[in-house]
């Protein structure tokens, strides 16, 4: 399914239907700033499989890692979240393709747990590269494995045009938006630390406050 081949900012990845179609929905979904921090996210997460020699399935990789942020914009309100939400409407674009429900619940795994490194890098390797290609991007994870003169391909041809500003932004709102898709997960720090008056419910009260008697 992977044999034929197309070169991106300098890196070899797969030129299949399926990679073409999830390129042209991530180009009509996102904001220039996440278009081209999901083309980075894929890039990066190829390039890392290509240096480390790791076995994968190219497709569940590409569209895993493109289409991780769908639901990362202005417009979010829950109930679920964002990741969930996010990762059925990948599976079903995976599913409405022609994908099988093995390889689509590992797209499924992919955009569920991208946030989720302490999970994700220890899953199947689709799941673990997209992982670590959108960690790289965001936190910097793994940054030094790849030489600086082929991350400034990357960056040079997919700018990141602001994103951390622009990202914490878009945080910030969906924290205001839907709070009770936040408290086990990243978003919460983006509560605590940016938005005036939010706090959560202590994991020791939900504990503590069981229906038993022990």
């Amino acid at each position: 399914m992977d044999t034929n081949k197309q070169t991106i900012a300098s890196v070899v990845v797969p030129d299949t239907e399926l990679i073409r179609k999830a390129l042209s929905y991530a180009k009509t979904i996102y904001e220039p700033y996440l278009y081209n921090h999901v083309l980075r996210s894929w890039l990066f997460a190829a390039t890392l499989a290509n240096m480390k020699d790791v076995q994968h399935d190219g497709e569940v990789l590409a569209v895993g890692t493109l289409l991780h942020d769908v639901t990362l914009n202005t417009s979010f309100r829950g109930p679920r979240r964002f990741e969930v939400e996010g990762a059925d409407i990948a599976r079903s674009f995976a599913q409405d393709s022609g994908v099988d429900d093995r390889r689509a619940q590992l797209i499924w795994d992919s955009v569920a747990l991208n946030s989720t490194p302490s999970i994700g890098l220890y899953k199947e390797p689709e799941v673990a590269l997209c992982t670590a290609g959108i960690c790289l991007d965001v936190v910097g994870l793994e940054y030094t494995q790849i030489p600086t003169n082929r991350r400034k391909v990357i960056t040079d041809a997919y700018p990141r045009l602001g994103m951390k500003e622009k990202m914490t932004r878009c945080f910030c709102h969906m924290v205001k938006a839907a709070p009770e898709t936040t408290y086990d997960n990243f978003l919460r720090d983006f509560g605590l630390r940016c938005v005036p008056g939010y706090s959560t419910p202590s994991s020791v009260d939900f504990v503590q406050d069981a229906p038993f008697e022990s």
